[in-house]
């Protein structure tokens, strides 16, 4: 039950930054954390591969396929 009450009304764990999120010091608790390391990393590692435009045969397969549906 006290796991409960430390989400919000939604459900989910504070973001970092929020009034859940900090440790009364000012700090980032561990999960708050963990949740931006992991954030920043995927975002190092992918937002590349967002940027790149999207193959024109790959584009003609999906209105290929929505021709079909």
């Amino acid at each position: 039950m006290a796991e409960s009450n430390a989400k919000g009304k939604s459900g989910a764990v504070p973001k970092p930054g929020s009034s859940g999120g900090a440790n009364g010091r000012g700090e980032a608790a561990p999960e708050a954390a963990f949740d931006l390391w992991l954030q920043r990393g995927l975002h190092q590692l992918f937002d590349d591969v967002m940027r790149e435009p999207i193959p024109e045969e790959l584009l003609r397969l999906i209105e290929q396929d929505r021709g079909q549906g």
